[in-house]
Formats: C-alpha cells, structure tokens, sequence
C-alpha cells in the first residue's frame, strides 16, 4: 500500500510540474494570437507613398515599415504600373482578383513577364530588380519580412521625389 501511495504521489508530482510548464507557456502573450478578417471589415486607404497615387492598401498583418513579418492588400485600377525597383528582404505576393503582370529587369516592357490570375502566387527574392502592372482592377497580398523597403532602380520613377 505504502508503495501505492509513493507512486501516486509522484505521478501528482510529474503532472503538476507539467501543468504548470504548460500554463507558463499558455499564458506568454504572442503579439497577434489569431487575425480572422472578413473583406468587409478591412479598411482601405491610400497606399503608402512610395508607390504612384491610384492604388488602395490595407495592412492585414504586423507593420511592414518596421521588423517582423507583414501581410498587406493592394488594390490597383485598370492599368497601374509600378516601375523597376527591388527589396532588401523576399516578397511573396498572391493575387486575389484581376490580372497581375510581374517582370525581372530594370526598364519597362510589357512584352515580358508573367500574367498572375487570381489564386496566382509569386516570390521575389531579395535584391531582385522587377515591375509590374495590373490589367483590369487588381487585388494582390503582399507579405514577408519587414522592413519593406521599396528603391526604384531609376530614381526618377520614385512617386517620393519631386518630379
């Protein structure tokens, strides 16, 4: 019986400790546990400034101007084009409606590249010179790492700069 209540004892013993490990690593706080939005409930503004006026952007996920990760909309009118330009960090885009062209190279041609439909990913790995334009309004999500940094290879088509 003595046996018994030893063994007892210690199997209380291992699960307290381990309920307690579990506690400890439930209640740490994460920054954002869990992000459920609904497109209704975005709120959409003018995209950041470094991008030509026209295009709409909401930020789903973290704040692309700082470190961490970020997830972002952008939505283009009929036409849009963003020139040559390139990231410190990757760029993983899918295209949520309309038609997403996506170019490598440092001048504009709309000969090249790829027609990204809807449901259509893309990676851009860091450093990559590349543009793009949007044939009919066009939503894409933008995520990665932050900061995003975006320098136009000719600083001429950088919406920042007087022209």
């Amino acid at each position: 019986m003595r046996k018994v209540i030893v063994l007892c004892l210690a199997v209380c013993a291992v699960s307290i400790s381990a309920a307690t490990a579990t506690k400890k690593k439930s209640t740490m706080k994460a920054a954002e546990p869990m992000i459920a939005t609904t497109p209704e409930a975005m709120k959409w503004g003018d995209a950041p400034p470094f991008l030509e006026k026209g295009a709409q952007a909401v930020v789903l996920q973290g704040d692309p101007s700082k470190a961490g990760f970020f997830a972002l909309r952008l939505r283009l009118p009929d036409g849009y084009r963003i020139a040559a330009h390139w990231h410190p960090t990757e760029e993983r885009l899918t295209v949520i409606s309309g038609t997403f062209h996506l170019a490598m190279g440092d001048s504009f041609d709309t000969s090249a590249g790829s027609a990204m439909t809807q449901g259509s990913y893309g990676y851009i790995a860091p450093k990559m010179h590349h543009y793009a334009w949007a044939s009919g309004p066009t939503e894409v999500q933008v995520e990665g790492p932050g900061p995003f940094i975006l320098t136009y290879v000719n600083p001429k088509d950088d919406p920042r700069k007087a022209k």
